[in-house]
């Protein structure tokens, strides 16, 4: 993610337009220069849409072809929504399915340099709800995907990058670099300023691989100093290489989620950076829950970042027509 060409904006609803999504498109649109597409997959019909029986292949397809194209009559309607004035929009829906692996093929097709999908909130202060294709897109989407929730403009943005310069959850080294580097991207295309964050477990709660839950114990001071100063230095050098000042790192002494849903509410950031690796078995159950609790929680928009080399399983084509 060095540069910001195309950007392809998720739909689910043609009749209802993402609005958080399209301003968050828009601005990086107007500041970088790139164009817009606004996608919608196909996955089945809405009421009324398939009032007439059909009876052999070629009607079959003529329905289909007539109920994409009013799908894509309506994602025109919405690029002449107002925030997107004098932004480069196209409109393109096909019958695809599922949505998560139709929106990584068309990102695919268009070259995409970032996904923007919109989530919404049950009601004020609740929890926010990613859909189950918002998780699969986190999981394999292979191009960055930006998560649109918070409904503020974005306004020379405060950007937390995630960090995790020990590696603790066995994520590649060169992931942090990849989140330094979208990050930087994102400052610079919005005048925004970056901040780096790690948070960690002191020495006194870490936790014995058998042990389902943190159980605290008694630690020589000198050691719990040794503890932290080792992460701290790892984590300066990781900061070192985005060139993120001292006084925007923060160093986090507890649990990652809570630790980071507190920094980015202090700093009223506006995106949050982190890093995501598709996972198999009690590792990926494990990730998979502290981002559910981070994602669910934390008040801003959230950049996802996979790490150079990550290959989606989301097949070239579709299995099924």
């Amino acid at each position: 993610m060095t540069r910001l060409r195309t950007l392809l904006v998720t739909v689910r609803d043609p009749l209802e337009p993402p609005v958080q999504a399209l301003a968050r498109a828009a601005s990086l649109a107007r500041h970088s220069g790139a164009r817009i597409e606004l996608f919608h997959a196909v996955t089945g019909f809405a009421p009324g849409e398939a009032t007439h029986r059909h009876s052999g292949r070629g009607p079959a397809r003529s329905l289909l072809a007539s109920v994409t194209e009013t799908r894509r009559t309506q994602l025109e309607g919405i690029a002449r929504h107002r925030v997107l004035r004098d932004v480069e929009t196209s409109c393109h829906a096909s019958w695809d399915s599922p949505a998560h692996e139709a929106i990584v093929r068309r990102a695919r097709t268009v070259e995409a340099d970032l996904v923007v999908a919109e989530c919404h909130a049950h009601h004020v202060g609740s929890r926010w709800f990613l859909t189950n294709t918002d998780w699969e897109l986190i999981r394999l989407c292979p191009i960055p995907l930006l998560l649109a929730k918070s409904t503020r403009a974005y306004d020379r943005p405060r950007i937390v990058v995630a960090l995790d310069p020990q590696h603790a959850h066995d994520k590649p080294g060169h992931l942090d670099r990849s989140l330094l580097e979208a990050a930087r991207l994102l400052a610079r295309e919005l005048d925004g300023e970056v901040h780096a964050a790690h948070a960690y477990m002191p020495l006194a709660t870490t936790v014995p691989a058998a042990m389902p839950m943190p159980v605290p114990t008694w630690v020589p001071d000198d050691a719990t100093e040794v503890h932290r100063q080792r992460i701290s230095d790892a984590f300066d050098r990781v900061a070192s290489l985005g060139r993120i000042p001292r006084a925007r790192r923060h160093l986090l002494p507890g649990p990652t989620a809570s630790e980071l849903e507190a920094l980015t509410r202090r700093l009223r950031a506006q995106i949050l950076v982190m890093g995501a690796v598709s996972r198999s078995g009690i590792k990926r159950l494990f990730i998979g829950s502290t981002a559910e609790r981070l994602l669910d929680h934390v008040p801003c928009d959230v950049l996802i970042v996979k790490p150079h080399g990550f290959r989606s399983p989301v097949p070239v084509r579709r299995r099924s027509a």
